[in-house]
This record gives structure tokens, C-alpha cells and sequence, in this order.
């Protein structure tokens, strides 16, 4: 494997000429070596990231760049929200050994079929993307894309910019709309592994009766009587407390870690006993419910990073994770806890990210999910 170097810096200022400023002067001659990319800057910035963009380009030199905005951006033992600022890193990619990948559905099918021979010859199963959770296909391009890298394994996240005329992504140039990022050869060796923000209840179960993103009967029982008696008695009282605590569970067929998919509950009907998930449902598949938990979260963290510090066997030289808007702060607290659970167990490496509107690992999109990839 080619050997890989990586640099990383951030900044936080008044302004983006602040922050790009204090970049480029953090990355010194660093930047002149190296043809790849990664910026993910803070929703203050976003109305000025294609400024900001353009002067990191020019002034690097790197015209590849990869990269979105988040609710709060990641760098290593460090989340930083509420302000501007930006987490760079770059690298040398090898030659040949990467293509940027374009957003729309048309864009993308020309750039798969023109590079079909180096997908093929490359061993081209691994990439890096962000999409736009604006688009309501944007599951269903997940999956194709990885289907289309026979097998395709993806990691990345939806822009998570609380304006919504910012939902921007970087692949060479600014995007909106679609999914947009970088594919790997098998030269640029990674690892990643996914961690839950969520506890499963006790039980699973089967959807016996559904219809689009209402779930009428589990196990051929009413929904709601089959979510109270799960609930418990406390919660199943006073339904208003569930929101943002409990949340549906569809199990990821042929897990052999027991990954699920997280949806939001979005409605309840009392009279007719019915369910809203944030999700289209099929009939006979396995449903479960699970709960916000900040401790087994934690556990889950440190389960994850432990299995990945055995598989890097102490290789690592960069990293970028993608994160749910709702852990950081939200859920490990407010000083960093959650970037710092990875310093400590893995070490002190460069790494970015950000906190994402939606987790993307393998062909799926998770939420309340952590993903994390190192290079190797």
C-alpha cells in the first residue's frame, strides 16, 4: 500500500477571511504538497463557503476537494459549534488511485460509465460522499451507487445547514442537490466501523399490516398496543414524553453486528391504534423499538473504537467521522466528549468531520449513528 501522510488544521474567527486566514497560515508549506482535500466548515459560514472555498484553492493549489457543512464540524479531541470555523485536511492521494464523483443522477451515470475500466481494473469498492437531505431519493441513490461499485462500501453524510438554502456539498466544485464526493482504490487502504446512538428494547417483532409510513399491526396486533406494552406502563400513560426518547428500530438484514436503521416516530393515533414512522414500510419485516440512552451510547462508542484499534494495529494515520446532529453535546455533553473518546483510545492522528443530517455507512443511511473511517 501506497504510504499515506496526512495534515489537518482548523480555525474559528469573526469571519471567513478569518478563518481561511488562520488556515492556510496553520497549514504553512504542508499545503504545497499535497492534491486532495477535506473542508467542513460550521453553519455561520455557509453563506460564504463558495468564498471560502475558492481562496483555499487558490492559495493551496489543490483543486480536488471533498466536503460540506455541518450543524457543528469535528477535528481531532475537538466539536466546535455555534460559530464560524472551519476543519481542513489534506493529503497526497497516489496517482490514479481516486475520482471525484459528480451530484445529479446524470452527472454521476456519465462519470460511473466513463470510468467503468479504472472501477474494474482499480478495485474501486470504497467512497466517500455527502448528500443533500432535501432530496427524498436520497436513500435509493445510496444504494445504487454502492450496487453499482459491485460490492460498494460508502461512508459519509447529508449536510445538515439549518437554512435550507445552504444544504451545499464540495466534489471538486460547490453542489447542491444529490449525493456528491470521491471514490477510492484498493491503494488507499480504510477501515470504518458504525456506532448506535440508540438501545433496542427487549423485544422484536414482525410488521404484519402497513401502509406507506403508517404501521397498522405488528405481529398481527394493533401497532400502539404492541409500542405501549413495550414502553412500558409509565411512558405508555403519557404519550407526549416518547417524542425524542423512543424511536422505531428496523433491523439491517444480514447484520452479523446487529446494525439497525433508526426513524423518528412522527404520529400517533389513539383512536384507530396506528403509528407514523419517519420511513416507508414493508410488510413482513422485523420492527423493534429502541430508546435514547447516553450510557449504552457511550458503550457502544468504545465497543466500536476498540474493535477498530485492533483491525489498524496501531496504522493509523488519518480519519474522518460523520457524526448525528444529535449526539455530540446532545447526548456525551458539552466539552467535546464524544471527538475526545477517539483520541484517547485511538491516539492523536489528523481527523475531520462533521455532525450530520443523516449517517451514510456501507449502502445505507442511518441516523443517530456514528461513522468512523481511518486510513491506514
Amino acid at each position: 500500500m501506497d504510504n499515506l501522510s496526512f495534515k489537518s488544521t482548523y480555525a474559528c474567527g469573526d469571519d471567513w477571511q478569518s478563518v481561511a486566514d488562520q488556515c492556510l497560515e496553520n497549514l504553512g508549506t504542508e499545503a504545497s504538497s499535497a492534491n486532495f482535500g477535506f473542508l467542513y466548515v460550521t453553519d455561520a459560514l455557509a453563506p460564504y463557503l463558495n468564498s471560502l472555498f475558492e481562496k483555499l484553492r487558490t492559495h493551496t493549489g489543490i483543486t480536488d476537494w471533498i466536503g460540506t457543512v455541518g450543524a457543528g464540524i469535528c477535528y481531532t479531541g475537538l466539536e466546535i459549534y455555534d460559530e464560524p470555523a472551519a476543519a481542513i485536511m489534506l493529503t497526497t492521494l497516489p496517482q490514479d488511485s481516486y475520482r471525484l464523483l459528480p451530484a445529479g443522477m446524470e452527472a454521476m451515470t456519465t462519470m460511473l460509465t466513463e470510468n467503468k475500466n479504472w472501477i474494474a481494473e482499480h478495485a474501486v469498492h470504497f467512497g466517500i460522499v455527502h448528500g443533500d437531505p432535501r432530496n427524498t431519493h436520497i436513500a435509493q441513490i445510496i444504494d445504487s451507487l454502492s450496487a453499482e461499485l459491485d460490492p460498494g462500501f460508502l461512508v459519509g453524510g447529508l449536510t445538515s445547514a439549518s437554512d435550507s438554502h445552504y444544504q451545499q456539498q464540495i466534489a471538486g466544485q460547490i453542489y447542491e442537490d444529490g449525493l456528491s464526493g470521491v471514490l477510492l482504490s484498493a491503494r488507499v487502504a480504510v477501515i470504518s466501523g458504525l456506532t448506535q446512538g440508540c438501545t433496542p428494547l427487549d423485544a422484536r417483532h414482525m410488521i404484519t399490516r402497513s401502509e406507506g409510513n403508517i404501521l397498522a399491526e405488528i405481529d398481527g396486533r394493533p401497532a400502539l398496543d404492541v409500542f405501549k406494552e413495550d414502553i412500558g406502563e409509565i411512558l405508555a400513560k403519557d404519550l407526549k414524553r416518547v417524542s425524542g426518547y423512543i424511536f422505531a428500530g428496523l433491523p439491517v438484514p444480514g447484520s452479523d453486528t446487529g446494525d439497525y436503521l433508526v426513524r423518528n416516530l412522527i404520529g400517533i393515533d389513539p383512536g384507530e391504534k396506528l403509528l407514523a414512522i419517519g420511513d416507508n414500510l414493508e410488510d413482513d419485516v422485523p420492527i423493534m423499538f429502541c430508546r435514547r440512552d447516553g450510557d449504552t451510547a457511550r458503550d457502544d462508542m468504545l465497543r466500536m473504537l476498540n474493535d477498530l484499534k485492533k483491525r489498524a494495529g496501531g496504522k493509523i494515520k488519518g480519519g474522518v467521522y460523520y457524526t448525528c446532529l444529535g449526539r455530540g453535546r446532545n447526548q456525551f455533553g458539552d466539552d467535546s466528549e464524544e471527538l475526545k473518546m477517539i483520541r484517547e483510545q485511538l491516539g492523536d492522528f489528523p481527523l475531520v468531520g462533521f455532525f450530520a443530517n443523516g449517517e451514510i455507512s456501507h449502502n445505507r443511511l442511518y441516523g443517530y449513528t456514528g461513522v468512523l473511517t481511518l486510513f491506514l
